[in-house]
């Protein structure tokens, strides 16, 4: 033993390397049971209405849609992919799509500026901008069934907006807003932004309360205009608020029911050409007391809402996810 310990001595002295001392054992790893059962008792019940009220009730509509059914009793007339052919092939259908992405479009390019414009007005300190902000707010807030009801009667052909026009001496603008076809979807788009831009504005004004003010004393120090600071600072920094109220809208104007069935009714809506993808399911569905065929449409109107968010997301709002992310995935990456 004394000779061992002579010999790595020498060794030492002699500027050999040590011999490596052996690796230390890892302690097994645990797992924390605790941590994972605040996160079920947390998430679980999410989880669990979610399944219950948006999964279950797509797998089930799905399902009456390979029949056709009266909505009573078991389903048991099987017609397979007929009704999903019937829709595809409807020309009636077609034109609801095309409307629809005609208020997707209109609604972007006239909330969104409009918005902006109010944002930017009532970010400043002017006199009233309590009371301008609750006025702008107050019409998202109302039903939509107190909004129908009140424009249709005042866009009626002996309305209150033909006789004010009347009134001011401006009869020949005098018009049948409701039932004339070439006029009808505007109609419906001028009720729509008053409706819900208010909605618009006050998520670009909580964009507008995270910019720093540094930027712009620093922007206006170098000499930059009002102009030139919203188009080198607002907008770049607004971005994300603006693809997310983007976001919202598009799967609002592709689900747009309420306002139009109250406004044109179920049958005029089409002759109008404000027909949607929802009032087409309900009309041909509901009304028709084809159930099954309801059902099928509403899976046609889900599964173009969700192509549409997923390339949303995929393409306009991943810089956003991204940015969100903070484990090793978003490193990865």
């Amino acid at each position: 033993m004394r000779d061992m310990a002579t010999a790595l001595l020498e060794t030492r002295e002699a500027g050999a390397p040590a011999p490596a001392s052996p690796p230390a054992r890892r302690a097994p790893r645990r797992t924390d049971w605790r941590k994972r059962g605040e996160i079920a008792l947390l998430a679980g019940p999410a989880v669990v209405m979610f399944l219950a009220f948006v999964i279950f009730p797509v797998l089930m509509a799905a399902y009456y849609g390979f029949f056709r059914w009266k909505g009573f009793g078991p389903p048991t007339d099987f017609v397979g992919f007929e009704n999903y052919a019937i829709i595809l092939q409807d020309p009636t259908f077609r034109d609801a799509v095309l409307h629809n992405g005609l208020i997707v479009v209109a609604s972007l390019v006239l909330q969104g500026p409009l918005a902006i414009l109010f944002a930017l007005l009532l970010n400043q300190r002017i006199r009233g901008r309590s009371l301008i902000r609750v006025l702008i707010f107050v019409p998202y807030v109302i039903s939509e069934v107190v909004v129908g009801t009140g424009w249709s009667l005042m866009l009626q052909d002996r309305g209150a907006l033909n006789g004010l026009l009347a009134g001011i001496g401006l009869g020949a603008w005098q018009n049948s807003w409701i039932a004339d076809p070439a006029i009808a979807m505007w109609t419906l788009m001028a009720i729509i932004t008053w409706k819900y831009i208010g909605f618009a504005v006050i998520l670009m004004l909580a964009g507008l309360q995270g910019i720093p003010e540094e930027l712009y004393e620093a922007a206006a120090i170098d000499g930059a205009s009002f102009w030139q600071m919203q188009r080198s600072i607002t907008l770049p920094l607004l971005a994300p608020t603006i693809r997310i109220w983007a976001f919202l809208s598009i799967i609002g104007a592709l689900q747009l029911f309420d306002l139009v069935n109250i406004i044109w009714g179920q049958y005029v809506s089409a002759t109008a050409g404000t027909s949607t993808m929802a009032t087409y399911m309900y009309l041909n569905g509901h009304m028709a007391g084809n159930y099954g065929f309801g059902n099928a449409v509403a899976v046609v109107i889900f599964a173009i809402s969700l192509v549409v968010a997923l390339v949303y997301q995929r393409f306009v709002l991943r810089r956003d996810t991204e940015g969100a992310l903070t484990g090793g995935e978003g490193k990865k990456k």
